[in-house]
């Protein structure tokens, strides 16, 4: 007879793991929280936590944000601007 076993799946990870998640180092991921850059985090008792979610949605805004990435942001994608005559 077979066993279900479930594992449960956390909406959220502590910092360690946010930053493997987000293929980081924890000290880049600490340094970002003090400087309040990188992906939202919040505190839950003692820990700093990051809801899984919230760090997809922050990887999509840096891809959209990224000119390299986002074709409508790279300005050699654009149409050449005419310069004005200079009337002397």
């Amino acid at each position: 007879m077979h066993q279900a076993s479930q594992k449960h799946e956390s909406a959220f990870l502590n910092l360690p793991k946010a930053a493997e998640y987000l293929g980081l180092s924890p000290n880049t991921l600490y340094v970002w929280r003090h400087r309040r850059q990188g992906p939202p985090s919040f505190r839950m008792g003692r820990r700093v936590m990051y809801r899984i979610t919230t760090l997809d949605e922050w990887v999509h805004a840096q891809e959209k944000a990224d000119s390299r990435t986002n074709r409508s942001l790279n300005p050699l994608a654009q149409k050449p601007q005419r310069r004005s005559k200079v009337r002397r």
